[in-house]
């Protein structure tokens, strides 16, 4: 009896230490999910926004989507464990397509909570409202419970952005895509840090 007992023992260690080690794998093997979001009818915006792409794709570990806002159902935001909103300047305001996309979005369920939060914008001009629509957005990511990430230095604090007017400043794309490139590192490596941190507890 002592005999059977003791293997009995070993055969649920066993089945532990194989239950465990599958667990191990399975959060390994899970990625985050970031959808990059923007409007449609801006050919800028939408290359901004694939600078955005490019950076938070260069992380592994990471699973990247990047859709336009009229491909986007309101139910599928809750999946993704991160959202970036791109949006054109509109008059210091977002474009009242991004308005209407984010005013759809699912507010009393609680299901935004603690999601990460970005944004890009493309402006005509340095001081014609960029920053405004940053924090215009940021303030409505806040209101769901997101957590805000902004870019990766002191000249990128609100997200990332790019003047496509003002004097002459398209000759400084490459400036402007790096922030928007940054942006998207920073924020899959965050989400992914976050993203490990709850597996664990």
């Amino acid at each position: 009896m002592p005999k059977k007992k003791t293997l009995r023992k070993k055969d649920i260690k066993d089945k532990k230490d194989k239950k465990d080690k599958k667990d191990i794998k399975d959060k390994k093997d899970k990625k985050v999910t970031i959808l990059i979001v923007y409007e449609s009818d801006r050919p800028t915006l939408k290359s901004l926004a694939k600078k955005v792409y490019n950076g938070a794709s260069s992380i592994k570990g990471v699973n990247v989507k990047m859709k336009t806002i009229n491909k986007v159902k309101n139910n599928e935001l809750i999946k993704y464990d991160a959202v970036i909103v791109g949006s054109p300047v509109y008059n210091a305001n977002p474009s009242p397509k991004v308005i209407d996309f984010m005013y759809r979005w699912p507010h009393d369920s609680g299901n935004m909570n603690n999601k990460i939060g970005a944004t890009f914008v493309t402006a005509g001009g340095i001081s014609a409202g960029e920053e405004l629509v940053q924090i215009n957005i940021i303030q409505a990511m806040m209101i769901f419970g997101m957590i805000i990430v902004g870019g990766s230095d002191w000249q990128s604090p609100f997200g990332a952005s790019k003047i496509i007017e003002e004097l002459d400043l398209k000759k400084e794309s490459k400036h402007f895509d790096l922030k928007a490139f940054n942006l998207g590192v920073r924020v899959a490596t965050i989400t992914k840090n976050l993203g490990e941190n709850y597996q664990e507890t």
